[in-house]
């Protein structure tokens, strides 16, 4: 199996966490990666565990480089949004035919999803209800076909000490399927108050 660039150290972090969700707890301990120098960033896995904190990207390179190297193909769903609403990128997986997902978060909403779903569509739909804005507006729009990391990723990709960008820009251009039509966007409701209030929780919160 490539090491991916990984030295005996690093690959014992990544032995440990050998099922998908060992993975997602040990993302969940990881901090949330503010941006606070205010400069994009999209860094490898290597560069994520030195820092001790990740974005929702960052944390799927992780995972995606950790199922890997305990024998698993990665693949990356894209969740397409609104212009002025956030994307979001989990980490597929699968198990006995069913697909899960991991994924790096700060809200109560948009997580770990179990292997219990027949395609990735049924996957992505199971985000549609909570994404939302502060408004309450829903704004998952696409989703993209299962994104084969290892095979866009260039020699180095999981040690560089590069931003990653290339990769998260092949991704944002790979095919991708709308989940709505235009009918049925004009007639969404908007989430109820109550849901707002519960989208409103976080994990971390900014300093």
């Amino acid at each position: 199996m490539d090491t991916l660039g990984f030295d005996e150290k690093e690959l014992k972090t990544f032995r440990k966490l050998d099922v998908p969700r060992k993975i997602q707890d040990f993302l969940e301990k990881v901090p949330i990666n503010f941006e606070t120098d205010k400069k994009d960033t999209c860094v490898s896995p290597r560069r994520m565990l030195r820092k001790n904190k990740a974005h929702c990207i960052e944390g799927a390179f992780f995972a995606a480089a950790t199922l890997w190297l305990n024998g698993e193909r990665p693949f990356l769903l894209d969740l397409q949004t609104v212009d002025h609403d956030y994307d979001h990128v989990v980490t597929l997986f699968r198990r006995r035919g069913l697909w899960g997902a991991i994924s790096k978060t700060n809200h109560a909403v948009l997580r770990y999803r179990e292997p219990i779903f027949r395609t990735p569509r049924e996957l992505a739909l199971s985000y549609f209800h909570e994404y939302f804005t502060d408004n309450g507006e829903k704004t998952l729009r696409s989703y993209s076909r299962p994104f084969d990391i290892i095979r866009f990723a260039k020699p180095g990709w999981a040690t560089s000490e590069k931003n990653l960008w290339y990769i998260a820009e092949a991704l944002d251009d790979s095919p991708h399927f709308p989940i709505l039509s235009k009918t049925a966007i004009s007639n969404l409701r908007p989430a109820d108050p109550i849901e707002i209030k519960a989208g409103k929780l976080i994990h971390w919160k900014k300093r």
